[in-house]
């Protein structure tokens, strides 16, 4: 049997504390090359347990506006895929022990050559890979070349996903789920702790991997709900609409990274603080 997986090590270490994790979510160049290689770099000492580096693309359907514009941002700055994997590449010379996954859609990784893709995402330190608008029912298409190269296989599980359909879903799936809170696209709305408490139970009959919530947490107090429900809590929106109002004409100030790093310890504080049973 393979070894576990850096993605895998990392929420077990945390359920032995009985603590969630918490996961922000950078723009890859947003707003330049330089300002998210910073930010990423900082991110671990801010909190950040695990961290979803975003592949800038051009026709994102399932982000909202504000991540729409950090994508438009990173592209005018210059991001490339192959870009992106350096900057992952140039991270993990510093850090080895971050769990970095990378999400995004597929028409960039099929452009680039799905192998080609997974083997340089690995031998640049990539834990793991979502791939928001690719079915269940194409999952070959990227699943093998993601297992030969030892990349962690994500998938996402919405509100609407019946329990007829959740096997399906979750075929092939390693690292953790991800929960997609509301239906419609990112940063809109936020999902109540109801239906949090109704749907989290339900996942986990499913499966055993670990469960992360993500697309409509926004503030320290509703990650903080997430982490006494769920293993992760992902925050995307928030933090990118933060950096956002920093910029001076899409370039980034004195005030920017100090800004988005004290809100990410301030969720990162807000999870950590629930604590949960270690078999919870």
């Amino acid at each position: 049997m393979s070894a576990p997986s850096r993605i895998a090590r990392r929420f077990a270490a945390l359920r032995s504390e009985g603590r969630s994790a918490f996961i922000p979510f950078v723009e890859a160049y947003d707003p330049d090359r330089e300002t998210s290689l910073a930010l990423l770099r900082a991110l671990p000492a801010a909190g950040a347990d695990l961290i979803e580096v975003g592949m800038p693309f051009s026709d994102p359907m399932a982000d909202g506006p504000i991540i729409q514009a950090a994508g438009q941002r990173a592209l005018k700055a210059g991001a490339t895929l192959s870009g992106v994997l350096d900057l992952i590449g140039e991270f993990r010379r510093e850090d080895a022990e971050t769990p970095i996954i990378l999400m995004g859609y597929l028409n960039p990784i099929m452009s680039f050559g799905i192998e080609r893709f997974c083997r340089r995402a690995a031998e640049a330190g990539v834990d793991g890979l979502i791939v928001v608008d690719l079915p269940p029912e194409e999952q070959d298409m990227l699943l093998p070349a993601a297992r030969a190269t030892g990349l962690d296989f994500i998938r996402l599980v919405a509100p609407t996903t019946s329990e007829a359909r959740l096997p399906t879903v979750l075929e092939g799936s390693s690292g953790f789920v991800y929960y997609i809170a509301i239906t419609g696209i990112t940063g809109t709305r936020s999902a109540s702790r109801e239906e949090l408490g109704r749907a989290i139970p339900r996942l986990r009959r499913a499966t055993s991997l670990p469960i992360a919530v993500g697309f409509g947490v926004k503030t320290p107090e509703q990650a903080a709900e997430v982490a006494g429900l769920a293993d992760g809590a992902v925050v995307a929106s928030a933090l990118i609409d933060l950096m956002a109002g920093t910029l001076d004409q899409g370039r980034p100030t004195a005030d920017t990274l100090p800004r988005v790093i004290a809100a990410a310890h301030a969720l990162a504080e807000a999870v950590h603080a629930v604590r949960r049973s270690p078999a919870a």
